[in-house]
């Protein structure tokens, strides 16, 4: 073989987009016309005379390479497969010179010796330390791909270049890269570019592997469950045979709404929300939530309406069946259903295009039979009824719902008032409605706005529904204790009826008819087996409960009832019984209520001067509230004005008004005024634990302070509410009715109120009017002249 430095003459044996590195050994296909010209070529010029000589050039897009590689014939003959090949060893790098000739019809062409560097032998330092990396990535990649023969051969490899030129048998090695290899003359650089793509090479093979093993498991996990789906499937089919049913569940649902007779945009919103049940999985939360929505949509009564019961007649006689009293009340329900009678007689139907459902606010103390009212309206209109709790609501998501991506989201509670009632047009109690608070979550009060709107609740839209729902076919009735807790907007949207409480005599005809029936039932008692006389009812109402409605009646009538049902199980009492006013007191203990009147005077309220009789409208009604005025002692140095009982703002304000009052117009009125500044007065009102505000307590102070520095006593059977002025003109205020039902239970015979508020006599019951004597006033002359004893009678009794 001639020397590593003698210029050759070599035929080409061209290489398309392949390059043959220094080492390798290859087989080359004969049945390509240029390779076998140049292996024939190649023989011929050897003539047997040593291994035939090829240069084998890379021919990249079609152009040669400025360097080729000397390649020796090992062998000629067949593949396995028969085609022709012949087997080349690649020996060293030769640059191409100019074109020649030579035997055969091969390119050949001069070469000359390719310059490199060569770190040499033994190999130490930097380049060491490549050769062991190289080593050690390569023996990885060996066996990744179980070439576990190839790599002690690797290993046994000594030269730099050498090692290098071995990366020409990587297959991710591109040809481009074998290229820079070949071409490239520093031997050390030429195997850290070797170790960079060995390198680039294993780290993208790791991230493949980590992605086709995460793929693997989850085609497995998916192959998994496809497989147990369709065992459960088929499970499911042989149930449901075994039942006489068929079809999915998701067919089943697009059935079910396909089948409802629901509104054209629900429909369109039910079968958008059937589609994506049918594409999500069922380990998906959205399947789930997509089946509780359509159930809640497939659950509403969309097109299924009450008639209304247009006997008017007939309405009226279930209204006064059910409750004694409440004349306004009836007689507002007993209008809205003649003007919708009428209309409907008209063909008038909608109103605009709407029902315009009515919205009546029944205000007025616990007991007067606010809730039981609406279930009589309902029946008295043939409609369902539906009680809609709102006391202590705060989350506003309570009223409009959750947002359907909540865990647990619910539809609105009006929303769930109506899937009760199966009807789109109950009657709806919204009970409590001054009980509504609201906080960070939203203010429930504000959403009840467009609910309670007629105009605008044709087109309620749920959070969790998020499709339109018309309830303006809705009759909505609300009930409140206090009419200064319902926020004023809410207010403004409702008809305002108000429920001042019970007389006496209804009480009694309430207690006979109604309550006494209902718990004789409770107690396990038949009506012929105990009866309670009308005195004996009179008595309780009057003596044993003070109230405005008749809630603690029937409490005491139900501990009548079962002190009875007690004593005849231990055989104390024979049965039949019959209750008398005189029997009380053994069955329920003493009377807890004794009207002043009848107290001796040493017990009186007012039996000192400085005690008045005032008025007020409390959450449970009208009350009795007393004023008590004190007189410090000169020699204890205290002056102004001391003001207990847990009062607010405007009530304070009335005692300085009522005090500055009274000094201004002291001569005037008679009174010792003048030592009032060196002794301080203290003003009280009792019950000091219940807060108590407004401006009605202004004539009770000035009264109660003009007894006490007239020394006057103030009248027992007198009490009187109004707001008092500084130039003591007395002003209206609220409640009449209320607080004159308070002073009849309380045996109070004259009441006094501002003039301005004789108009409101009219809504107090003649019966009430008949034992009370009231006196409209006008200034605080004719309340004093009223309420004050006279002074002869004074110092008669002195």
């Amino acid at each position: 073989m001639a020397s590593t430095s003698t210029p050759l003459t070599l035929p080409v044996l061209p290489l398309d987009d392949e390059v043959v590195l220094p080492g390798m050994v290859v087989p080359l296909d004969l049945s390509d016309a240029e390779v076998r010209a140049a292996v024939e070529a190649a023989r011929a010029g050897t003539r047997g005379v040593g291994k035939p000589q090829v240069l084998l050039v890379p021919r990249l897009d079609g152009s040669y390479g400025a360097v080729g590689t000397l390649a020796t014939v090992e062998q000629v003959g067949r593949l396995a497969d028969g085609d022709p090949a012949a087997l080349v060893r690649a020996v060293r790098r030769l640059r191409i010179g100019a074109g020649t000739t030579g035997p055969g019809a091969a390119l050949w062409v001069e070469t000359a010796a390719f310059r490199e560097s060569d770190p040499g032998l033994p190999v130490a330092g930097r380049a060491a330390e490549l050769v062991k990396e190289y080593k050690a990535l390569a023996t990885q990649w060996l066996r990744r791909r179980g070439a576990w023969q190839i790599v002690d051969r690797v290993a046994a490899i000594e030269g730099v270049g050498e090692l290098a030129d071995n990366i020409g048998y990587a297959p991710f090695a591109t040809a481009e890269q074998k290229l820079k290899v070949l071409l490239e003359a520093d031997q050390l650089a030429r195997l850290e570019y070797a170790l960079q793509l060995m390198r680039d090479h294993l780290a993208e093979e790791e991230v493949n592997d980590t992605i086709r093993k995460d793929v693997e498991e989850g085609v497995a996990k998916q192959q998994k469950e496809f497989l147990l789906r369709r065992q459960l499937e088929a499970v499911r089919k042989e149930l449901a045979e075994l039942n006489g049913e068929s079809g999915s569940e998701e067919e089943d649902y697009r059935a079910r709404v396909e089948a409802a007779a629901l509104p054209e945009k629900v429909r369109e919103a039910a079968l958008k929300e059937v589609d994506k049940l049918e594409r999500a999985s069922d380990q998906s939360p959205e399947g789930s939530w997509i089946r509780t929505w359509l159930d809640t949509v497939l659950e509403l009564p969309w097109n299924e309406r009450s008639e209304d019961a247009y006997d008017i007649a007939g309405a009226r006689g279930v209204l006064d069946a059910d409750h004694a009293g409440l004349a306004d009340v009836k007689d507002r329900i007993v209008e809205y259903l003649a003007v919708r009678k009428r209309r409907a007689d008209q063909g008038l139907g909608q109103i605009g295009g709407r029902r315009g459902g009515a919205v009546l606010a029944l205000v007025g103390p616990p007991g007067v039979g606010k809730t039981s009212l609406g279930e009589s309206v309902a029946r008295a209109m043939g409609r369902s009824f539906v009680r809609v709790a709102l006391g202590g609501v705060r989350d506003e998501a309570e009223i409009r719902g959750h947002r359907r991506t909540y865990v647990g989201a619910l539809p609105g509670r009006i929303v769930r008032a109506i899937k009760e009632a199966g009807s789109m047009n109950p009657v709806v109690l919204l009970d409590e409605i001054d009980k509504v608070g609201s906080d960070y979550r939203g203010d429930p009060a504000a959403a009840l706005l467009e609910v309670l709107d007629p105009a605008q609740n044709h087109t309620f839209r749920d959070h969790y529904l998020e499709v339109e729902l018309d309830l303006s076919d809705v009759v909505f009735l609300a009930t409140a204790n206090v009419l200064e807790a319902i926020p004023e907007p809410l207010l403004d949207r409702m008809e305002l009826v108000r429920l001042d409480g019970y007389t006496e005599d209804e009480k009694v005809v309430i207690a006979r008819d109604h309550l006494l029936p209902r718990q004789l039932g409770r107690a396990g008692l038949r009506s012929e087996e105990v009866s309670v006389d009308e005195p004996a009812l009179r008595r309780l109402a009057g003596e044993y409960t003070r109230e405005a409605g008749v809630r603690n009646l029937e409490r005491s009538i139900a501990r009548i009832l079962r002190k009875i049902a007690a004593q005849s199980e231990l055989g104390e009492r024979e049965l039949p019984a019959a209750i008398g006013a005189e029997d009380l007191r053994a069955l329920i203990g003493r009377p807890h209520h004794t009207p002043e009147s009848a107290q001796e005077p040493a017990e009186r309220r007012t039996a000192v001067p400085g005690v008045a009789t005032g008025l007020a409208v409390t959450g449970a009604g009208g009350d009795v509230l007393y004023i008590e005025a004190s007189l410090a002692d000169a020699e204890t140095g205290s002056t102004g004005l001391t003001l207990t009982g847990q009062l607010g703002e405007v009530m304070k304000e009335s005692a300085h008004i009522a005090l500055s009052y009274l000094r201004s117009r002291g001569a005037e009125l008679e009174l010792p005024v003048t030592g009032l500044r060196e002794r301080g007065i203290h003003l009280h009102v009792p019950a000091g634990a219940v807060p108590k505000d407004g401006p009605s307590a202004g004539i009770t102070m000035t009264t109660a302070l003009a007894s006490l520095l007239s020394g006057r006593k103030v009248r027992t059977d007198v009490a009187m509410t109004g707001e008092v002025s500084l130039t003591g003109r007395v002003l209206p205020i609220g409640g009449v009715k209320q607080k004159l039902l308070a002073a009849d239970r309380a045996g109070i015979t004259t009441v006094v109120i501002p003039k301005r508020n004789e108009p409101d006599l009219d809504d107090v019951p003649g019966e009430v009017l008949e034992r009370l004597t009231v006196h409209p006033v006008a200034d605080v002359r004719e309340v004093l002249k009223l309420a004050l004893e006279p002074a002869e009678v004074l110092a008669a009794v002195g």
